[in-house]
């Protein structure tokens, strides 16, 4: 991903170079679509995203001057930076049916239940999916696999569905954020021309003092749940202990996914593995014949345990039911490559660098610039990439080290994404939990918002902001 370059605003031809008012229009094109349509009509994101393309594409053909095939590149820029996003979502929604019927996910909800108490619930579900992100480099990865067995657990605890998914994002995001695995880590690094350890580094106090409240804040939320939701332990584990063999084998696909993660292997070629881990699991311990286990992989699940409540909680669609989640991310993905390509985010960028006044604000502006794009472009990579290198610049001229805009891209970039339900990884998180949209659990992640929001404090206070001594008395850059 670091290969990628945004397109710069001096790069883009003066007759088809956006003003500042031509770039806003799209943009509340596409704040309105999304508003009203998934908003105030209920829609799903597809039709919408489609209303925001559609005005986008005419818009660029007729008034920026691109022809059909410009707007068609423009929008196939998008889907090939996402490429690997969609891969994931294919694999891992097999992955999940897998790992299913092979036993693994009723087993962690089975044992989970065992150790765990409805009090302490909430905090230890956001420190485990940060340790294991951390270990593993990849938050999707971690909410594709432990995040669904831990929605089963806080069901059979009595807590609320929106709070666990809250504290295992949250959880997900503030360990891949520190860890040298992660993809965006080091593509923050990369485009920023920062050592990988110096960023991580650099992120490590905003990171803790966002996690840390997000985790103080859900050990203050489960007193208050379970205040109001009794535990029903039994009925969870019963009827898993009935219908599922539970030794130790079924953890096999476990082990191989987060050992090969462990070992450095990217995330598309371990979930890979664990897919096979979990049908050979699903014939060994489970019992079940070779075709029935890829037709697993294929359909999903649907599991007769004598109970509702359990048999929805492990009712899964397999690859065939990544259908409308892969949907809205190919759509999403489209009109982002769109606004990147025509220039529309180059122009908001070189705007808000021209208005940058002091070291602080331009920390500050950095954060809003990623989650900016965030919500434009819904693709995590692009809200590094675009304002990683398009701002890096301005950091030369106010004498600032790269570790401060490494650290505000990921800060802010990162873990936004969730926030915005259109967002490639809000529609991944979603899907993965079984949430109609990100909104539902939106409210309890709370590390989406304290982490850009440390940043911001951070930028105001001049904390961390590491200009030199020969800088701090240098006069502003000029205006160009």
């Amino acid at each position: 991903m670091s290969d990628f370059a945004p397109l710069e605003y001096g790069e883009i031809e003066p007759s088809r170079r956006p003003s500042l008012a031509e770039a806003l229009v799209p943009v509340a094109a596409v704040v309105l679509a999304l508003g009203i349509g998934s908003g105030y009509l209920g829609l799903a994101p597809h039709g919408p995203l489609l209303w925001a393309i559609a005005f986008t594409g005419l818009f660029a053909r007729y008034r920026l001057g691109y022809d059909w095939e410009g707007v068609y590149d423009a929008a196939a820029s998008g889907l090939r930076m996402g490429l690997q996003a969609i891969l994931i979502l294919f694999v891992i929604y097999g992955l999940i049916a897998t790992w299913t019927s092979a036993g693994t996910i009723p087993g962690l909800m089975y044992y989970g239940l065992g150790l765990l108490s409805p009090t302490v619930f909430l905090p230890v579900a956001a420190v485990l999916a940060a340790i294991v992100a951390f270990a593993v480099g990849s938050s999707w990865t971690t909410v594709g696999t432990l995040g669904v067995a831990f929605l089963g657990i806080g069901e059979g605890l009595g807590i609320p569905a929106p709070m666990t998914a809250g504290a295992i994002v949250s959880g997900a995001y503030a360990g891949d954020k520190q860890s040298p695995l992660s993809d965006t880590t080091n593509l923050a690094a990369a485009v920023t021309d920062t050592d990988l350890y110096d960023h991580i580094t650099a992120m490590r106090l905003g990171t803790l003092v966002a996690f840390g409240l997000s985790v103080l804040a859900y050990a203050a939320l489960g007193v208050i749940a379970v205040s109001g939701a009794g535990a029903n332990v039994a009925a969870i584990s019963d009827p898993l202990a009935a219908t599922y063999a539970l030794g130790p084998l079924v953890f096999l696909p476990l082990l191989v996914t987060f050992g090969l993660a462990i070992a450095g292997y990217p995330a598309l070629p371990a979930l890979v593995a664990g897919v096979f881990a979990g049908a050979l699991t699903t014939t060994v311990a489970q019992g079940a014949s070779f075709t029935r286990a890829w037709e697993v992989f294929l359909n999903g699940t649907a599991p007769e345990t004598g109970s509702e409540v359990v048999n929805g909680l492990l009712a899964t669609g397999g690859i065939a039911g990544s259908a409308w989640t892969i949907a809205v991310v190919v759509a999403a993905l489209s009109l982002g490559g769109l606004l990147e390509r025509t220039g529309i985010l180059a122009t908001l960028a070189h705007h808000l660098a021209a208005a940058i006044r002091s070291p602080g604000s331009l920390v500050a502006g950095t954060g809003v610039a990623a989650m900016a794009t965030n919500a434009f472009s819904a693709q995590q990579y692009m809200s590094i990439v675009v304002p990683g290198m398009s701002l890096r610049s301005l950091y030369d001229e106010y004498d600032l080290p790269t570790t401060d805009l490494s650290r505000a891209v990921e800060a802010a970039g990162t873990p936004s994404g969730p926030l915005f339900p259109w967002h490639a990884g809000a529609v991944y998180m979603a899907g993965v939990l079984g949430f109609a949209t990100s909104w539902a659990f939106v409210p309890y992640y709370f590390f989406g918002f304290l982490s850009p929001l440390a940043l911001f404090v951070m930028a105001y206070t001049g904390h961390g902001v590491t200009r030199s001594t020969a800088g701090a008395d240098a006069a502003a850059p000029a205006d160009d």
